[in-house]
């Protein structure tokens, strides 16, 4: 069972700051919900896993991911990821375009992405429709994610750049004391930490999209 997806989300950066943050695949990675980077074999291949929990149920993937392009002029980062589950029960492919483009509404950036995602074995009996919903409640809390770490990265860096606060110079000079203590440097202004991105699908933001879409196509279908 196939899934095809193509999303575009504002930003609330610059395309400069949000393209440094997508050449950072560990951090990318991170705000996948339930994703994590396990293991850096070299610049292009990684090993991770990621883990869905619903209620009590839960799924954990086991696989690779390759980064087939990184693309400087046109902003693009291109990856693909394949895994199975635990059990082996079911398997997953995934081959995701991601690309940072300016945003002429407001003059900042936004992340357009076009994902396909292949399932098989026990996750493709949900059907096309449920698990179309979920990619997409998956990208959504993936696009907020990322739009929060990049934001939190701008306010850092512009917070380091400006520095402390200038000393106003005295207004009248006084004899120095035989011994004056060696003045301290003033510390520096404390850098924000980005927020730890969702580590698990959001279930409840889940089950409602689910619920919406049922209602919608029974609401659409025609009487006999």
């Amino acid at each position: 069972m196939k899934v095809e997806l193509e999303r575009t989300f504002p930003l609330p950066v610059t395309p400069d700051v949000a393209w440094a943050f997508l050449q950072d695949i560990e951090g990318v990675a991170g705000c996948m919900p339930g994703a994590k980077i396990t293991e850096r074999i070299d610049a292009a291949h990684f090993k991770g896993t990621v883990a869905v929990r619903v209620g009590p149920a839960s799924m954990a993937f086991k696989g690779d991911i390759e980064v087939r392009e990184l693309d400087v002029e046109q902003w693009m980062l291109h990856l693909v990821g394949k895994g199975s589950d635990t059990t082996g029960s079911s398997g997953a492919s995934m081959d995701l375009v991601a690309r940072i483009e300016p945003n002429p509404a407001d003059g900042m950036s936004q992340l357009a992405g076009r994902s396909e995602v292949t399932m098989s074995g026990k996750a493709a009996a949900f059907g096309g429709r449920m698990m179309g919903t979920v990619a997409d409640q998956i990208l959504k809390q993936f696009a907020g994610n990322f739009a929060a770490q990049v934001k939190a990265r701008a306010v850092a860096t512009a917070t380091a750049a400006s520095g402390p606060a200038d000393t106003p110079a005295p207004t009248a000079t006084a004899p120095a004391p035989a011994y004056a203590p060696t003045p301290t440097a003033a510390a520096p202004a404390p850098i924000p930490t980005p927020p730890t991105p969702t580590t698990e699908l959001n279930a409840l933001s889940l089950f409602w999209a689910i619920i919406r879409d049922w209602f919608r196509g029974l609401f659409r279908r025609r009487p006999a």
